[in-house]
């Protein structure tokens, strides 16, 4: 196939266009605008015959409707994805999130091109830290902030766009990703790039919200089933049973990088903070008969933590300005 992917400089984008060259024959269009957040040395190594790049961004209507014409299917990754970011700014999140997946959308259904939408376990809200239940594809949505309220919202129109136009769509919902290529604002790669620098690491409140991990080869290749055996217009949440709280998670990367475990500092929590994320993916298992390939936690982090050691040169020229910007909020 031709695939057009959406944010493909990304984490999560520029991982699944790594997957897609590795196990498949398909050729890639990474359709990206090169924020902050992405990263055009992400794709370096790949061959050039197999992955086009363009920069641009979603919601040009002009340029998206190029690349559609041209592709076999979208898979929509692009989004403003950072919670703290959305709180002092939301309208970069609505003009990227839902105006840029509304242009998308129509671009789709006036090409008849397979269409593959990316959210979070985020729009579902939170669940409580003694819950035993996790979220399905029947949970109600319930976002919290801006971010999570604009995924809401893009995977509202695509559901929109498959009942009124018949646009070919599916939809999944993920739960947190590790691994390479992670922007250093992000939790995990904060933490590793931090003790790589004799940086004490930084953990929100008491450290007891919980996120539900999976490594980032893991979504991708769940994106890819789905891609392949989802049935039109439903919806598949993405999990690897990777429950763990925050202060394990920093506890965990300090001893695997031979630290104390106790070398970290407490600062403000992060206004509404969600609880916990759990995500219950056996539609996904049992009707597309996926399953993770890292289901130990422990040593997908130590290979990412490997990564970052290796890596320097790809995060080192943001860090400081990350640093600084985390500085200036007191985190």
């Amino acid at each position: 196939m031709r695939l057009l992917v959406t944010g493909g400089a990304g984490f999560i984008g520029s991982n699944f266009v790594h997957h897609v060259v590795e196990h498949t024959d398909h050729h890639v269009t990474v359709l990206d605008k090169l924020t902050y957040a992405g990263n055009r040395a992400s794709l370096d190594g790949l061959p050039e015959d197999r992955v086009a790049f363009v920069q641009g961004d979603i919601a040009d209507a002009a340029v998206v409707d190029t690349l559609v014409a041209d592709a076999d299917a979208v898979v929509h990754y692009a989004a403003e994805s950072h919670n703290d970011n959305s709180l002092d700014d939301p309208r970069p999140f609505l003009d990227t999130n839902i105006i840029g997946t509304y242009t998308l959308l129509e671009a789709a259904r006036r090409h008849d091109v397979r269409f593959h939408h990316i959210s979070t376990d985020e729009v579902y809200g939170d669940l409580e830290l003694d819950d035993p239940e996790r979220f399905t594809e029947k949970t109600p949505y319930n976002p919290s902030s801006p971010y999570s309220s604009t995924k809401a919202g893009s995977d509202l129109l695509v559901r929109a766009w498959v009942r009124s136009f018949g646009v070919r769509a599916t939809i999944s919902n993920c739960s947190n990703n590790y691994g390479p290529y992670q922007h250093i604002e992000k939790f995990i790669p904060r933490q590793i790039t931090n003790v790589i620098r004799g940086i004490r690491p930084k953990l929100y409140g008491k450290g007891e919200n919980v996120r539900d991990w999976i490594h980032a080869d893991d979504h991708s290749s769940a994106v890819l089933t789905i891609l392949e055996k989802g049935e039109i217009g439903q919806t598949y949440l993405i999990g690897a049973d990777g429950e763990q709280n925050n202060k394990d998670v920093v506890e965990l990367i300090l001893e695997l990088m031979g630290q104390p475990r106790d070398a970290y500092d407490h600062v403000a929590d992060r206004p509404g903070h969600d609880l916990r994320y759990a995500i219950d993916s056996t539609r996904l298992r049992t009707e597309l008969g996926w399953q993770p390939k890292y289901r130990d936690f422990r040593s997908g982090l130590a290979a990412t933590i490997e990564w970052y050691r290796d890596n320097e040169a790809w995060w080192a020229p943001a860090k400081d300005a990350t640093e600084a910007f985390y500085a200036s909020k007191g985190q």
